[in-house]
């Protein structure tokens, strides 16, 4: 465990080259997360991240032998909450870095992809947190509500390797809890994270792509379930220049056939089947409601057999195979020989 009596041997010999190939506290220092007096934010950042692989919490840690050893709790938490500190930007910087790296070691012609999803954050215990909500985890068999937040996280995958590079807590304005602070300085970066939080998801996701495309993260397409692939949200970020790949549910969007706006399920019946190829049923090339030229993929749902489910992507020039391909990028897509 680090101690405060040899703070330039803080990490173990792994872990030190790892944070010195990573360049870890180069970008905290350039993400603006320092401090002038007391414990230096890179002595700080390493004791805590060092907690996890002693499996122990903060708590736990000051009641050991050697609590001495270590600051005050005082000064973490203030390290931890500092508004001020702009943890995104850290992580983007670091994200950026590494990708880099590991674009140079991986075939060019490997997709790149961004990858979206959401979970559930729980604070059930909590009662003062700010933005606290009450959430519907909808996407485990429980189907309940909990108190907490739901995680929103953009990551990048070359098919081998996933990185996390932008994330938000999202909580709600309906059912709130607690609402944002008044002591916080409305300039800083918590501040904005608190406003951001109150958005819906599609509000958010543009900006999350745009900072990562900004950083220059090598990417060419997003992959998102059937929670984001709305066709608004899917016509913004095809105009910020990345298709998508998503599954789409049987909702009230509509795609335009012959000049007849249709359903996905009619869509399903207009499509050419496909033989010889396992698990692929049919597929169609059409039109978005508002104009966005996509391809459907129907694939055969392994856990309803008598089912179907339908992949949209909007670079028209993949195959049927291909699509299915990189959409398994985010996970595996389940389908059995037809």
């Amino acid at each position: 465990m680090i101690t405060d009596i040899n703070q330039n041997k803080q990490l173990p010999n792994e872990l030190n080259i790892t944070f010195k190939e990573l360049k870890v506290l180069k970008h905290l220092r350039r993400a603006g997360i320092t401090k002038s007096l007391g414990f230096s934010c890179c002595y700080l950042f390493q004791l805590i991240f060092c907690l996890i692989f002693g499996n122990k919490n903060w708590f736990r840690t000051l009641e050991s032998k050697k609590p001495n050893d270590f600051p005050a709790k005082d000064a973490v938490y203030r390290f931890l909450n500092q508004p001020t500190f702009a943890w995104r930007r850290f992580l983007l910087f670091l994200s950026s870095d590494t990708i880099g790296k590991i674009t140079k070691l991986t075939n060019h012609n490997r997709p790149k992809v961004l990858i979206l999803d959401d979970s559930s954050y729980e604070r059930n215990r909590s009662k003062s947190v700010e933005l606290l909500a009450r959430c519907f985890d909808h996407a485990s068999q429980k189907m309940r509500f909990y108190k907490g937040f739901r995680m929103l996280t953009l990551g990048w995958s070359d098919g081998a390797t996933f990185i996390p590079v932008d994330f938000s807590l999202l909580s709600s304005t309906k059912s709130q809890i607690n609402g944002i602070s008044a002591k916080i300085d409305k300039r800083s970066s918590g501040y904005k994270r608190r406003v951001e939080a109150l958005q819906t998801a599609p509000e958010q996701i543009p900006g999350m792509i745009k900072r990562a495309m900004d950083a220059g993260i090598d990417a060419s397409y997003v992959l998102m379930d059937s929670w984001f692939t709305y066709q608004p949200l899917i016509k913004v970020i095809k105009e910020q220049g990345l298709d998508v790949i998503g599954m789409v549910k049987n909702l009230k969007q509509r795609y335009l056939v012959n000049g007849e706006r249709v359903s996905l399920k009619q869509l399903y019946h207009l499509a050419k089947p496909v033989t010889g190829k396992k698990g692929i049923l049919r597929s169609i090339y059409t039109t978005q409601a508002n104009g966005v030229r996509v391809k459907v993929v129907f694939v055969r749902n392994r856990n309803k057999k008598s089912d179907w489910l339908a992949i949209l992507s909007t670079d028209v020039t993949l195959s049927d195979q291909e699509i299915i391909r990189i959409y398994g990028m985010r996970w595996e897509i389940m389908l059995i020989s037809a």
